[in-house]
């Protein structure tokens, strides 16, 4: 099952089917899924070990111990076929390919073990993001500009995604395929950010946790112009132009 969300006469309408087919692509979705997005930072371990030997210098002086995280507030909250608004003279915006977690009933204080049973299902989030100065604290006006946040094309539902720490994740500019990564790079598993994030917050139904982006390379750099899509196996793909704010 798939879950999506459009907007007809000045109504956001939830829907669902049993066929992409049906969703209408070539019109301008809602972000597949309504709830607060949290993002896990530093959760790849190609970026963590690009930056490993800074860990050890100050101000921070050591390794974080525990995810950590950032928000994406609902200003940034797009759907698949809105547009990537870029600022001028901010600097470098990048692509930020990751697993969106969608939850399904409340969490708190959940286990690993149990994480699972908490999760409504899967859909691909484009995490954009200036350039990053910290990684331990991540800022708020690299993270939370306007229209920073694709999310969709829908939901799907959990039991169609055997492993979700095992998923091929491709990134497209311009139908040039230029990234590849996979979930099977993430340091924190999704049943972990999920415990996590449950030890401290109670996550709420359509909820959704940025599992985690790679290393902001020039080749996830996006610029007006461009059309970026994000491809996750057995999932979909996430498509949107991007302009000039």
């Amino acid at each position: 099952m798939f879950h999506y969300r459009i907007k007809k006469s000045n109504e956001a309408l939830s829907l669902h089917t049993d066929a992409t087919l049906d969703v209408p692509l070539d019109e301008a979705l809602l972000p597949a899924s309504n709830g607060s997005v949290i993002g896990v930072a530093l959760n790849n371990k190609g970026l963590y070990q690009s930056l490993e030997a800074t860990f050890n210098e100050k101000p921070h002086v050591s390794p974080p111990k525990t995810p950590v995280l950032h928000i994406k507030t609902d200003n940034t909250h797009i759907g698949h076929g809105q547009a990537i608004q870029i600022p001028q003279d901010k600097g470098l915006v990048y692509a930020g390919p990751s697993l969106g977690i969608v939850i399904g009933k409340q969490a708190c204080r959940v286990s690993e073990e149990e994480a699972l049973e908490y999760v409504k299902g899967y859909t691909i989030v484009n995490e954009v993001s200036l350039a990053e100065t910290s990684f331990y604290r991540p800022a708020v006006k690299a993270k939370c500009r306007d229209t920073f946040c694709p999310i969709g094309p829908w939901v799907i539902e959990k039991s169609a995604v055997s492993n979700p720490n095992a998923l091929a994740i491709k990134t497209y500019i311009d139908d040039v395929l230029v990234h590849e990564t996979n979930t099977d790079q993430l340091i924190y598993s999704v049943e972990a950010v999920i415990s996590y994030i449950s030890g401290f917050m109670t996550l709420e139904v359509d909820d959704i946790i940025i599992a985690g982006t790679p290393e902001r390379t020039s080749s996830l750099e996006i610029k007006s112009g461009n059309s970026v899509s994000i491809n996750i196996e057995g999932i979909g793909c996430l498509t949107n132009p991007v302009t000039q704010a």
